[in-house]
């Protein structure tokens, strides 16, 4: 597996990671846990200025480790630009026009809205920056969302997840890991529950080594974690077949397991997770953990799936073309996409629905980008499903 990295300034966390092994994301969770900062600020005290936010007027917080200055001046993410957006009803498409084309015109219309309500209060998830002599810390701004999100942070739900991943005795190996401004994904695989899918991979070659399905006929058990600190979704523990012989996978999300980011309204200030808040949730994240273990990890769950989805994975197609148009229309595929997709599913050489599904997901190994590689996975069955439907 390829491993990508990246990093917004060198005096800033770095915060992105494609396909990295779980020691690369371990340490760069550390190193963005020390630059966190989380803070319930009004209205008042956030202004838009050359496109950045400055706090300003926030009470600096003092533990025993030392002062955590809030005050200063955060350079907005396109996800923290998303949250300005829903958060004072501005027209995402409009507030990125004027991002690119007018900056002042952004600070305005920002700062106006900001003025029409200077008591109502926000969560600012930043990363600190350094400052210097004479001028304030510079960071980055992560999001801005309700004053009753819940934290729910990437580094502990995953210890806790490996923590439940261990209780239940399975054997397992993490396979992959990503993390973006929006997402962190996990993918579990189980080395003991593999069972064969000789109709499923009839015919099949992978687009990569072209090796082919019928020599190796078989498909592991497994699951994503996946968690947003920002707003981008819940954590969630969704089962993921991978099919041996090309490395595709599968996700089952009409089975996923969820832990919304809700909470009660917080007070203003330097955000510190209370340790019995923070054990309580790390304690049912484990919990869901060892469950989807033993329910997704199971020779019947996988054998179950399976069964579901040959007969229509066998459905052959008339003018496969046509039928690649349709799903990605349907599906609201990009040209882009559906292009890797045609092309993926001609080397294939499986001239089925279920070549269809194939294409979709290896497709989905090739994207750089890990968002949109989860959110095309994500549409495999389904892709299945429809191509069987058009035929």
């Amino acid at each position: 597996m390829t491993q990508q990295f990246a990093e917004r300034a060198t005096d800033v966390a770095p915060t992105g990671a494609r396909n990295a092994q779980l020691p690369d994301l371990v340490r760069i969770l550390e190193d963005q846990q020390r630059q966190k900062l989380d803070v319930i600020a009004p209205a008042s005290a956030l202004r838009l200025r050359e496109g950045n936010v400055h706090v300003e007027g926030v009470e600096s917080l003092i533990t025993e480790d030392g002062v955590t200055e809030v005050d200063g001046i955060y350079r907005p993410t396109a996800v923290a630009d998303e949250g300005i957006a829903d958060k004072l009803r501005i027209p995402l498409a409009y507030l990125r026009r004027m991002r690119t084309g007018n900056v002042p015109l952004l600070d305005e219309n920002v700062n106006a809205w900001l003025r029409q309500e200077p008591e109502r209060r926000f969560m600012l998830r930043a990363f600190r920056g350094e400052g210097g002599p004479g001028r304030p810390a510079e960071g980055v701004a992560r999001a801005l969302l309700s004053d009753s999100y819940k934290l729910m942070d990437n580094f502990d739900l995953l210890l806790a997840a490996l923590d439940g991943v261990k209780q239940s005795g399975h054997p397992t190996r993490v396979t992959g890991c990503d993390l973006t401004d929006r997402r962190m994904y996990v993918r579990v695989e189980s080395e003991a529950v593999a069972v064969q899918a000789r109709e499923l991979l009839r015919g099949y070659r992978s687009p990569f080594d072209g090796r082919s399905g019928d020599e190796l006929p078989m498909i592991s058990a497994g699951f994503v974690i996946t968690n947003s600190e920002v707003g981008s979704g819940a954590y969630s523990i969704t089962p993921r077949a991978v099919i041996q012989v090309c490395r595709n996978g599968l996700t089952m999300n009409k089975d996923v397991m969820r832990a919304v980011h809700l909470g009660g309204k917080q007070e203003e200030g330097v955000i510190s997770w209370s340790g019995q808040t923070q054990r309580k949730t790390l304690e049912l994240i484990t919990s869901k953990t060892t469950d989807a273990v033993r329910t997704f990890l199971s020779r019947e769950y996988v054998e179950a799936k399976l069964s579901e989805m040959e007969d229509a994975a066998g459905k052959r197609l008339a003018e496969p073309t046509k039928t690649i148009e349709h799903v990605t229309k349907t599906l609201s595929i990009g040209a882009e996409a559906k292009d890797m997709i045609l092309a993926h599913f001609v080397q294939g050489g499986q001239m089925t629905a279920g070549g269809v599904m194939q294409a979709v997901t290896s497709t989905a190994q090739t994207l750089t980008d890990a968002d949109q590689a989860a959110a095309l996975e994500a549409l495999a069955v389904p892709a299945l499903t429809a191509a069987a439907a058009h035929g």
